[in-house]
Formats: C-alpha cells, structure tokens, sequence
C-alpha cells in the first residue's frame, strides 16, 4: 500500500513542476504542446488511482497504461528540451522523478504479476 501512495505523490509532486514549467512557457507551446503534456500526466495520475482500488486481478491492466502514459510524457519532455520550450534544469528535474516513477510503477507491475 505504500508502494501505491508514493507513486501517486510522486506523480503528484510531478504535475505540479509541470504547471509552474508551463506558467513560464512561450504562448505559442503553451496550448499546443504543455496542455497535451499536462493531460497525458494527468491520465497517468487517474489510471494510478484506478490500479490503487482496483482489485488485484484487475491492476495489471490499469499499471500497464499508466507506464505508458508515462513514456508518453518522457517523450514530451524530451520535445520540451529539443524546442527549448522551458527552463533545462526544471525540465531535467521533471525528468528525473519521471524516471523514478517509471521504476516504481514497473516494481508495482512486478508485483502485482507474481
């Protein structure tokens, strides 16, 4: 149960660098690019929260979408840095605790399998 209240604050912790990353972005990547990012972080939030009081036969599906929902927003992030949309450093720190959610969410998926 802690495994799943850590993921979502990181999760959690994570949206919000994004909002202050994109209360700083350009206009022109704003509605385009920082929204969809925002909506895929915030999909990956909500299949978390599914997989968390789902019962345990039924998490593996909601896992496996948030992982790619996650991958999703990498992908974003990446973009973010390769169009200089927002600060480098914010962007490698959101990065950062992207890839330890990653981590976390396979560990979960691990051990809702077994």
């Amino acid at each position: 149960m802690s495994e799943e209240l850590s993921v979502i604050n990181r999760v959690y912790d994570l949206y919000k660098i994004l909002l202050e990353l994109h209360a700083h972005c350009d206009k022109r990547w704003r509605y385009s690019l920082c929204v969809v990012t925002e909506k895929a972080l915030s999909d990956c939030l909500r299949e978390i929260l599914m997989a968390k009081y789902a019962p345990v036969h039924l998490k593996a599906p909601y896992i496996l979408r948030a992982l790619g929902l996650q991958e999703l927003t990498v992908l974003k992030l990446r973009l973010y840095l390769e169009l200089a949309v927002a600060n480098e450093t914010k962007v490698f720190q959101a990065q950062a605790k992207l890839t330890e959610v990653g981590r976390m969410l396979g560990g979960w998926l691990n051990s809702v399998q077994s």
